[in-house]
Order: C-alpha cells, then structure tokens, then sequence
C-alpha cells in the first residue's frame, strides 16, 4: 500500500472530477448561463490508515460519501452517515466519543481516520488519532460515519 498522501492525492482528484461532472457516466445537464445548484455541495473521502498520522498513515479502508444533493457513494450506510455528520454541525469530532465506555489494553499501535474534501461547500481536511483498534471501535462504536 502507498501512504495516506499518496492515496488521498489520487481520491481527491477524483472528488473533484466527481464534482465538476467531468467522471460521470451520465450526459451532462444543460443550465442556463448565471444558474447554481440549489445544493452546496459536500463529497468526502473516509479514510482508516496504520500510523501516528495523516501524511505517513497507510491507508487500510476508504469510502466516499457525498451528501448533497443526496447521500450516495461507497460508503455502506450513506443515509446514515450523512445525518450523523449533520448533526454535529459538520464537526468531526462530533462524532466521536473522546471517552469510550469500553476497557482497552494501553498498548500503541496507532490508528489514523481522515476526512477530506467538500463539505456544504467549503473544502475540508481533518483527521485524528486512536492508539489503538480497541481506543477506535470504542470512540466510534455508535457512529455511523467511520463504520466501514
């Protein structure tokens, strides 16, 4: 596997083809000149990587999640997810539980999860740390956004 900034590099030029319309499949929609999208849009790429951070992780997992106009990408639960990131306000660290109610062992073996790309139009980079697996699934283990 290359490293997180290998691979969000490549993920994120496809985002933004993705959102300029340039990689789909489907003809182009005709708008009239001066016209916008009713929707700001939010596409991310979700990203699970081994390491103590974002630009040295190997990346392990990724999903994309758009949510705007409607929820769709690779990600397993994009409804769900979508609401989730919503509520908190578009705050990622919202959606995590700083103090997970489970017993880990203390061992370091660091865990990585980003989040890049657009989100309600404006552009995003976020990422955080877990010691470990368990550190993780126990901050997480409620959420829909990063269970993929």
């Amino acid at each position: 596997m290359r490293h997180l900034r290998n691979t969000l590099g490549a993920i994120g030029a496809a985002t933004v083809l993705a959102l300029t319309g340039a990689a789909t499949a489907s003809p182009a929609q005709a708008q009239p000149t001066g016209t916008t999208s009713l929707y700001a849009p939010s596409a991310l790429v979700l990203t699970v990587g081994t390491g103590e951070e974002a630009g040295t992780a190997t990346v392990g997992r990724a999903v994309t999640l758009t949510c705007a106009p409607t929820p769709g990408g690779t990600h397993p639960s994009p409804v769900a997810a979508c609401a989730e990131l919503h509520d908190a306000g578009g705050e990622f660290s919202g959606v995590i539980d700083t103090a997970p109610r489970r017993s880990c062992t203390r061992e370091w073996d660091p865990l990585v999860i980003t989040a890049q790309g657009v989100w309600q139009g404006k552009q995003v980079s976020w990422s955080t740390t877990f010691g470990n697996r368990c550190l993780m699934e126990g901050g997480l283990a409620e959420g829909a956004l990063f269970a993929f």
